[in-house]
């Protein structure tokens, strides 16, 4: 062990042991207890200063002489690691302290130890042995994965295919440290990843073993409640191809005095209550057993019962094992009968007769039950129990022995007999699973005891303890071996390490003279004893060695020191036990024994070694020395070697096979002897870890160079070390420089070509400094945030007062300004009240005044108005008599004057006509009067216009001036008259006043009446109102009531029909999921069957190559060529398959018989469970219907009136379908009548013959179907004879007929000839399955039809019944009979569409009747000349030439029979995707056989359909199955087969998939053939084409996914690299080999590409996304969950990077909606859970409301694996986990921790339609199809 001084060694103890360092302290109860120094330590100080974690200060002093110092903890961040050799500080408490935390807060047994797995028994069962994780585990390497048993038998299994060298795991721990169930474990996990060469079910043999042996080898002591009694070695054997051909047992020093005796709290080995709990069952009536209780051998520990155990049960499990292992039912019942016999002999009574003598009472009734069940006789049995025979030279004497010593040979003898059952079952099972071919390698499992130490130690003690001193000696070894081959493979100067050699102790025991040697000895003397052999062992090596001890107050005992402690042996049974003698005479009682069993037990009495010496079958190249030592003692006496002797020659063999292989260990611990799980004893585990050498490897560790990193590992993790200037591009010389730096001296460390080796300690050190590098760090990050926050904060502050200080000052200020206002609006209410007063006074002085001023000027203006027109009225005649003598003397002035001028301008015109008289007479005056003349003619023109305007314009305005003095004399006479009536109304008004008074007088007297009246009334009206107001609220209160009773009921109805809705829409919503459900369940199932059915084909097709190697002998010298390397080759052979192929089908009857009839067996097999199956899936459908038709039946009752006219309508629906069918017929027959009428009528007519010739055909075909028919039905009825015959064969022929048969079959013709036999029948049933899945498909369809329509009915009818609800009764009657109308117009209008679909398909008939007289038409001559020759004479009809006009190509490719090979070898098997396949239209090959097959179909003939189509399938299986692992040729058959299917639907003829089709394509349809079976075979083979994409995909992925999605940092220096142990993983840096994020993206882009060029539906790309994201989320997170060091917060951002990234190659794929993301989910969850916080309850509940796509188990696994990167982190605390786990109880889910990584989600195959012409194709010549003819 290593020292405190040698664990400080790296550097100084002053800068090691500093204050707040941690170190470990011895501790009486928990063994080692943590502290931290509160004052630096200092050379020389004798004491340390430390507290511990509870608090208290104590004072821890060194030792005076050695000054050790305790040892240092290692820090937090490496507590927990997987690797025990990672720990920086390697000693016991470090060691001690990582397994607690492991096992008591991570729940983690397993934990690495360098070479050694430690294995810590929870006593529970976890969840991490089942197939997902050994799935998970296969194929990894032992580091990248955390420790598991199924790590290590991983690594044995791949370094024994990888280095050619057998393996060996050799489990060792004491009595319930769980080696038996680990040792299980790792043997299923070999016969899981392995598998079996044969047939022979062998790892299922070998897992069969197991019941067995732990029934008759284990029992219940008081540390384990199924302890291993005995040690095994089993070999399990492997062929060269590494699968389990066989297995071998060797058992070593079972503990045969269990069979008679047990301590308390012990049972006896299970069998035994096996037996006594199955007593009353018919096999086990004639053992005459009873309860455990009664028996000596049973019910010495007084507790027969283990909790959890049914006995019952378990005899079941261990007679089922028998069975599998071929042990019959006849030596099942004799071992039962054996074992029984010694339960019975336990119970023999011996007496005392004498003190020298013994008897058995007579009749004993045990002894009786004894002798019938071993077939002896009772008197012999009873005589040789209680004497013995001595042999002397001269005679032989009988003498009586004493009771005890009777009882003692009684209880030999049942031991005895034990050993022979227990070496006879061993040699059976050994028997069982010896291998049947030649083994090539093997992996041997050793569970075998560990080191024993008890308060009274015997001789199995002495010689486990022996055993595990060797196997201690060959680990030691071993770890040394691995130590100094790392250091020359580094090339590290290497110093030899001394480490601890029990070569001593075990010198001591088998040498010359030692403890066996000297015993051994002891028995061969005539009074050899145990006293004396004690004082022999005294003498000898008490002063000679060291390790051989005395003790002081004993002489019967001796002391060995043992590697692992000492160990006091108490010497009384020594010898008897070494010896392990039996009574002769009582031997050969039991071989003369009736049962022969018993004495195939006892035959080989002299031959046999030991009961447990090596079983026959052995290999005999392991054991060369064992048979050297037979060999020289082989003689009759050879039985009586010693036991000792016997278990060394074992343990030879067994160390001579392990040193002959690699070994690896698993070291089982148990924690506690109370079995309480996932409790841990420091004490015993510090005792066991001391015993099975896990410390020893540390201190081995420890004294080299324990810590190991890779440069690059070193670089990325002490970067932050670093400088700039200190990196440079050589990482090798930047370490180097910087360790120069870092550690002084040079001893530390050393480089190795890969690696840095550091010494125990340094890699703390250089944590220390990374971690004080990154605290500074912090504090400086800190100092600045927290600065920043500060200033934050004070701004904050500044910027909250500055704020209030506004707002303060606002509010004074409004408060201010309110004030003013107050005031302000108090002075103007006072002004405006005060000016309201004066106004008021104002205002009535003014009207006072107004009054007065009023009257007064009403009184003046009256007085003036009379002046006024008094005035007016008088110059008004004034006006008018001035006027008219004024116009009488203007007038006769006027008279006067134009008299005068008359008279004047009379007398001057004479004047002037005598002067112009004279004038005239004058042409000079003439001309001079003239010359002026004009000028004064225009002069008086323009005078006389102006006049004649003016006098207008003066007329005008006399007009104007008169008509308005017309206009004012008519108002002024309005006036006057106004005038004059205001004046008369004035005179009586004057009278009224007085009236006006009297009567204003009276009215106010009856005014006075009126009010009094009035307030009167006033006071009734108020308390009337009074009444009825309150009257009105009590109605308004019933109202009230009345309408909430109104609601109330209205609610409820309408809650009620809301609830009746919800239910019944709840109700069809979970019908409707469960039917889809039903319906991906059986998808699934039937894809799988297709799956299944594809394995037994290849399964066939494997046996036949084998079958035909086996038959064929070759030449010597020569190798058969594969087919890949000559295409010649490949084309002559599916020319002879195809041949052959034409040859079984003309040849059916030597097909069945030369019928391969195991496959056959198998295949009826397979048959039976698909006709269980479906008879299972019709049961469920009828189950579907009952639950269909209750659902019915209650809908009916609830809607019985309703229901009643649509059921009656429904009835004369039928009724009128059924005339309408009948109708149809006879229109049929009428049409047919009418041809042929029309074709007897017109006989001379041209067209006439075809029509006949048309009717023949359809007639034949008529015939043709009804001939199909039958014959259908006679293969049926063959096929179940030959079903009959194969089941009678079956029970009539061995399968040593099948051999001789096989041999005789020399001819490839008849194994060709059975195995297309043999294919036939497939696809006959193959057809039926297919038949009935339709069958299926379309009842289900029918039920989603009525189940539609009943939901619609039910919609319509709580409709009707919501709205008759709310209308009165007579508007009920009206609304339901409108309803009914309605409903019966709908169905009318669907009987009108069901009309129109029978129109469309009479118009479909007789458009086939076109096209077959179009075709007789164009062939004219040829079509007559078929007509029978009595047609021809009776109707002597000339035919007619129709001239063929010439056509535009029709979209059909016409070859020769002889070319159908030559087009699929073409087409299928030579064309190349990469090749000539790229520069293709997508889906070519499908088009061009498409276009083929509808000129097979245009020409009516089936035979070349057939033949075409078969030929296709098997062409493009076969191109798979040779190239399956490529995936752009699996992609482009997935791509042409759905293109091949979806032509055939789209052509077809069926209208629902000739919706998108053009008039065109629809002319293109088949015309002849319904194609709809192999439109179903070819969906099948799709669907296998699909898996077998998946598979391939699956394959490329598989390796990228964990590297890139988990490993690699794509955010480079998020994650640090930790310190790791001796399993290195593998590196996150990514090399030039790594795979990254960007290599699944860029594959992932590649697969997308491949396929959009290949023209892979869109749909169907979004189902292989989908698959490939579901591969990828689940292999992820199954490794996240197995992955302790993949779980940090670090890696939880990269993986939700990487997952972000992933998204966007959909978005940008345009994918997000094909369902990839939701499968990446639980993933996404997982890496949140990394993130989130995980302290209180509120993170609790967040947690189990986020990760609701993660199970209970995933969400406590990731949280217990959950692992802090830096110092800076936490872990998760239990309680946080035990708070999960109880939130998280109730939640319904299964119990399983990984994803199921080989689920494939069923595929579909959506109908897509092409738009693509067929017309338009062009074949390219580098198809070499130059033989097809286009059409």
């Amino acid at each position: 062990m290593e020292k405190g001084h040698d664990s400080s060694t790296s550097m100084a103890a002053s800068e090691l042991y500093t204050k707040f360092a941690r170190v470990w302290i011895p501790d009486a109860d928990e063994v080692w207890k943590s502290a931290e120094l509160t004052k630096n330590y200092k050379h020389g100080d004798s004491t340390l200063h430390l507290t511990l974690e509870d608090g208290m200060d104590i004072e821890h002093k060194l030792d005076d002489k050695t000054k050790n110092l305790p040892h240092l903890r290692n820090p937090d961040i490496l507590v927990g690691e997987n690797d025990l050799t990672a720990l920086s500080y390697l000693h016991e408490p470090a060691v001690l302290h990582n397994l607690k935390v492991r096992f008591t807060d991570s729940k983690l047994i397993y934990t690495y130890c360098g070479i050694v797995l430690v294995a810590i028994n929870p006593y529970e069962n976890l969840p991490i042995y089942g197939s997902d994780i050994i799935n998970a585990y296969s194929g990894q390497n032992m580091g990248d994965m955390d420790p598991h048993i199924f790590a290590v038998a991983e690594e044995a299994y791949k370094q024994m295919a990888r280095d050619e060298r057998n393996q060996s795991i050799i489990v060792s721990g004491e009595s319930g440290a769980g080696k038996t169930v680990s040792a299980k474990y790792a043997m299923r996990y070999f016969a899981t990843v392995s598998g079996a060469a044969t047939e022979a079910n062998v790892e299922e043999k070998v897992l069969a073993s197991n019941p067995i042996m732990e029934a008759i080898g284990n029992a219940k002591t008081t540390r384990n409640d199924n302890s291993s009694r005995f040690g095994k070695y089993i070999e399990i054997g492997f062929d060269k191809r590494y699968r389990i051909i066989g297995a071998n047992m060797r058992t070593y020093l079972l503990e045969k005095s269990r069979v008679v005796f047990q301590a308390d709290e012990e049972r006896n080995y299970h069998i035994f209550y096996q037996l006594c709990a199955s007593s009353h069952l018919p096999e086990f009536k004639n053992l005459k057993l009873g309860s455990a209780d009664v028996f000596h051998c049973t019910n010495q520990g007084r507790n027969p019962v283990i909790d959890g155990v049914d006995d019952a049960k378990e005899m079941c499990t261990t007679q089922h094992a028998f069975s599998l292992l071929g042990i019959n039912e006849l030596n099942q019942k004799g071992l039962f009968q054996v074992l029984a016999a010694i339960l019975h002999l336990g119970n023999v009574e011996i007496k005392d007769r004498d003190s020298d003598s013994s008897i058995i009472p007579p009749n004993n009734r045990h002894l009786t039950v004894f002798c019938e069940l071993m077939g002896v006789t009772y008197q012999d049995m009873s005589h040789w129990l209680c004497h013995k025979k001595l042999k002397t030279a001269q005679e032989t004497y009988i003498k009586p022995i004493p009771r005890l010593q009777a009882s003692n040979a009684r209880d030999a003898l049942a031991k005895h007999i034990y050993a022979k059952v227990f070496n006879w079952i061993v040699d059976h099972v050994n028997k069982s699973l010896r291998a049947t071919v030649k083994q090539h390698s093997f992996i041997g499992v050793l569970d075998i005891y560990g080191f024993e130490t008890f308060e009274i130690n015997s001789f199995e003690q002495f010689c486990i303890n022996y055993a595990n001193e060797k196997l201690q000696q060959q680990f030691n070894m071993h770890v040394f071996k691995l130590e100094q081959e790392e250091y020359l493979k580094e090339q590290i100067p290497w110093t030899l390490i001394d480490f601890y050699d029990n070569q001593p102790c075990i010198n001591l025991i088998e040498a010359k003279m030692g403890v066996l040697d000297l015993l051994d000895e002891e028995c061969k003397m005539p009074k050899g004893s145990d006293d004396s052999w004690a004082q022999k062992l005294y003498n000898t090596h008490l002063k000679t060695c060291s390790l051989f001890e005395k003790p002081r107050m004993s002489n019967k005992a001796f002391i060995i020191q043992h590697f692992a402690d000492k160990v006091q042996y108490q010497c009384d049974g020594f010898l008897e036990k070494n010896k392990d003698t039996v009574n002769e005479e009582q031997i050969n009682v039991l071989k003369a024994s009736k049962l022969d069993l018993l004495v195939e037990l006892f035959q080989d009495e002299e031959k046999v070694t030991s009961p447990t010496g090596t079983a026959p079958g052995g290999r005999t190249r392991l054991s060369v020395k064992p048979k050297q030592i037979r060999s020289a003692g082989a003689s009759s006496k050879e039985h009586k070697k010693t036991v000792g002797c016997q278990f060394r020659n074992s343990l030879a063999m067994l160390m001579e096979t392990l040193n002959a292989t690699t070994p690896h260990y698993v070291r089982c611990i148990k924690p506690n002897d109370l079995k309480f799980p996932f409790t841990f004893d420091p004490k015993r585990a510090v005792q066991q870890l001391r015993a099975c050498g896990v410390l020893e490897t540390i201190r081995i560790s420890a004294a080299g160079f324990p810590s190991r990193w890779t440069y690059q590992e070193f670089f990325s993790r002490y970067r932050v070390l670093m400088k700039q200037k200190d990196v440079l591009s050589d990482r090798r010389l930047t370490c180097r420089n910087v360790l120069e730096k870092l550690v002084q001296d040079q001893d530390k460390y050393q480089f190795g070509k890969t690696k840095i080796f550091f010494r125990a300690g340094q890699v703390a050190y250089l944590e220390k400094l990374r971690a004080d590098k990154l605290r500074k760090a912090c504090v400086r990050i800190q100092k600045t945030i927290r600065c920043w926050l500060v200033r934050k904060k004070y701004l904050r502050k500044k910027h909250a007062a500055i704020t209030i200080q506004r707002y303060t000052r606002g509010h004074q200020a409004r408060c201010l300004v309110k004030y003013m206002r107050q005031t302000l609006a108090a002075i103007t209410i006072q002004k405006f009240q005060r000016m309201c007063v004066q106004r008021k006074l104002y205002l009535q002085k003014q009207a006072a005044a107004l009054v007065m001023q009023t009257i007064l000027r009403a009184y003046m203006a009256r007085q003036k108005y009379q002046g006024l027109l008094r005035n007016h009225k008088a110059v008004f005649i004034q006006k008018h008599v001035r006027g008219w003598l004024a116009r009488q003397r203007y007038k006769r002035s006027l008279r006067a004057i134009v008299y005068l001028q008359c008279c004047i301008r009379r007398m001057k015109a004479k004047k002037e006509l005598k002067k112009l008289k004279i004038e005239a007479r004058s042409v000079e005056h003439f001309k001079k009067l003239n010359v002026g003349m004009e000028n004064k003619i225009m002069q008086l023109q323009r005078k006389l216009d102006e006049q004649a305007k003016d006098n207008r314009v003066t007329s005008e305005r006399l007009s104007c001036l008169e008509t308005s003095h017309a206009v004012e004399s008519d108002k002024l006479k309005v006036e006057v008259s106004k005038l004059k009536g205001i004046e008369e109304e004035a005179k009586n008004n004057a009278n009224r006043v007085t009236s006006l008074l009297e009567e204003l007088e009276r009215l106010r007297k009856e005014l006075t009446t009126t009010q009094k009246e009035k307030k009167t009334i006033e006071d009734w009206a108020t308390k009337y109102r009074d009444e009825m107001e309150k009257m009105v609220a009590e109605l308004k209160q019933q109202n009230g009531l009345l309408k909430t009773e109104k609601d109330d009921l209205n609610r409820m109805i309408k809650e009620q029909s809301q609830q009746m809705t919800e239910k019944m829409t709840r109700a069809l919503a979970e019908e409707t999921q469960q039917l889809e459900s039903d319906l991906n369940e059986e998808r699934s199932r039937y894809q799988n069957l297709l799956t299944e059915h594809l394995r037994l084909e290849e399964r066939y097709d494997d046996l036949k190559e084998e079958i035909t190697l086996s038959v064929s002998v070759p030449k010597p010298g020569h190798r058969r060529t594969d087919s890949t390397h000559s295409s010649n080759g490949s084309e002559c052979t599916y020319n002879s398959e195809f041949a052959e192929s034409e040859e079984s089908s003309r040849h059916g009857e030597d097909v069945t018989r030369g019928m391969d009839t195991s496959l056959t067996l198998k295949l009826q097999k397979r048959v039976t469970e698909l006709e269980q199956e479906k008879s299972s899936l019709r049961n469920e459908l009828e189950n579907k219907e009952e639950q269909f038709q209750r659902a019915r039946v209650r809908d009916d009752e609830e809607h019985k009136k309703s229901r009643g006219a649509e059921l009656e309508y429904e009835s004369l629906k039928r009724q009128e379908l059924d005339s309408e069918n009948k109708k149809l017929k006879h229109d049929l027959t009428a049409m047919r009548q009418s041809l042929l009428g029309n074709a007897g009528a017109g006989a001379g007519a041209p067209g006439s013959p075809p029509y006949k010739v048309l009717m023949d055909q359809l007639n034949s075909s008529c015939e043709e179907l009804e001939v199909r028919k039958e014959e259908v039905l006679i293969l049926r009825s063959q096929l179940v004879s030959q079903k009959e015959a194969m089941q009678h064969k079956e029970t009539m022929t061995e399968p040593v007929h099948y051999a001789e048969d096989v041999h005789k079959m020399k001819d490839s013709g008849a194994i060709t000839q059975a195995y297309l036999g043999l294919k036939e029948t497939n696809r006959l049933l193959e057809g039926q399955m297919q038949q009935q899945r339709r069958s299926y498909d379309n009842e289900v369809e029918v039920l989603r039809g009525e189940l539609q329509s009943v939901k619609e009915e039910n919609n319509r009818q709580q409709q009707l019944l919501a709205q008759n609800l709310q209308l009165p009764p007579e508007a009920r009657i009206e609304a339901s009979l409108q309803h009914e109308i309605t409903r019966l117009t709908n169905e009318n209008l669907d009987l009108m569409e069901q009309l129109e679909k029978q129109d469309k398909t009479i118009r479909k008939l007789k458009k086939q009747l076109k096209v077959f007289s179009k075709k007789i038409g164009e062939m004219g001559a040829g079509h007559v000349e078929t007509i029978s020759p009595g047609q021809m004479v009776e109707e002597t009809v000339r035919p007619v030439n129709i001239p063929r006009r010439e056509k535009d190509f029709q979209g059909m490719l016409e070859y020769k029979k002889e070319d159908e090979l030559k087009l699929v070898k073409n087409l299928i098997l030579e064309l190349k995707p990469r090749g000539v396949a790229v520069n293709l239209i997508p889906g070519l090959p499908a088009y061009i056989l498409f276009m083929c097959l509808r000129h097979a179909d245009y020409v009516n003939d089936d035979q070349k359909v057939r033949t075409l189509l078969t030929s296709t399938i098997n062409s493009i299986k076969k191109i798979l199955k040779k190239r399956g692992d490529d995936f752009e040729t699996v992609s482009f058959w997935l791509s042409n087969t759905c293109r091949f299917l979806h032509c055939l639907k789209q052509y077809s003829g069926d209208e629902s998939f000739m919706k998108h089709n053009t008039p065109k394509q629809n002319d293109h349809c088949l015309s002849n053939f319904d194609l709809a079976e192999y439109r179903q075979v070819l969906s099948d083979l799709a669907i296998q084409i699909y898996q077998q994409l998946i598979k391939c995909m699956e394959n490329i992925l598989q390796p990228m996914i964990v590297s890139g999605m988990l490993e690699h940092e794509t955010i480079q220096g998020v994650s640090g690299v930790k310190p790791t142990g001796l399993r290195k993983r593998t590196s996150s840096i990514a090399d030039e080999g790594t795979y990254t994020l960007e290599s699944i993206l860029r594959q992932l882009s590649a697969f997308h590409s491949t396929m959009c060029q290949h023209g892979t539906d869109p749909e169907l790309i979004k189902q292989v996304v989908k698959q490939q994201f579901y591969i990828i989320g689940a292999v992820t997170l199954n490794n996240l969950l197995l992955r302790k060091d993949m779980c940090s917060w670090s890696k939880g951002m990269q993986i939700r990077y990487n997952v972000s990234q992933l998204e966007e190659w959909l978005r940008d794929k345009s994918l997000m909606l094909c369902g990839a993301k939701e499968t990446l989910e639980p993933l996404i969850q997982a890496a949140q859970l990394l993130q989130v916080k995980k302290k209180t309850d509120e993170d609790a509940e967040a947690i189990c409301s986020m990760c609701n796509s993660l199970s209970t188990s995933q969400i406590v696994k990731v949280l217990n694996l959950y692992t802090p990167v830096n110092e800076f982190e936490e872990r998760v605390s239990v309680t946080f986990i035990r708070t999960i786990q109880t939130r998280l109880r109730d939640r319904c889910e299964t119990p399983q921790l990984l994803m199921d990584t080989k689920i494939i989600y069923p595929v579909t195959f959506p109908f897509n339609p092409s738009s693509l012409a067929l017309e338009t194709i062009q074949i390219p010549g580098s198809l070499n199809l130059a033989f097809l003819t286009r059409v």
